[in-house]
């Protein structure tokens, strides 16, 4: 998959063969995915995460952004986040045989938030696919990076 840079500096990376690296490097690295959207005047940024964090200290992030046709409702907006999340997990498991901590979702498990309505769909669609899915309240490394590259 294309289109994937290193966050400390932009540097372009290819994301199997980075991620194969590092994991080659420290077996104990554990993958993190994520996504988040921020939607401008007349289109939608999503920016997708690859957290490699390590064991004993810190976290390396390598992200995809782009740019899509505006999503005009929060439901196929944040939909998008899942799906590029799913996309990239699947990438990573059944071409580069990576195995996936988890996929990290800006969705709330709190019924007083918007995004929400996504939780028991979203986090149903990630679990058949295999993955273990956080959402918020908890600390979500992934997503996070994701809003933080958003901008």
């Amino acid at each position: 998959m294309n289109g994937f840079k290193r966050m400390i500096d932009g540097t372009p990376v290819h994301l199997l063969d980075h991620v194969r690296q590092a994991i080659a490097e420290q077996p104990d690295i554990e993958v993190l995915v994520g996504s988040d959207s921020h939607n401008r005047r007349d289109h939608t940024v999503y920016t997708t995460t690859v957290v490699l964090r390590y064991r004993r200290n810190g976290a390396h992030v390598i992200y995809k952004r782009e740019k899509a046709s505006k999503a005009h409702d929060l439901w196929n907006r944040l939909w998008g986040e899942v799906e590029r999340s799913i996309a990239v997990a699947q990438l990573l498991k059944v071409e580069g045989g990576v195995r996936i901590s988890r996929i990290d979702l800006d969705l709330n498990s709190d019924p007083r938030f918007g995004s929400h309505r996504l939780y028991s769909t979203a986090v149903g669609y990630v679990r058949s696919h295999g993955y273990e899915a956080r959402t918020k309240p908890d600390l979500l490394i992934a997503s996070w990076a994701a809003n933080v590259l958003c901008a």
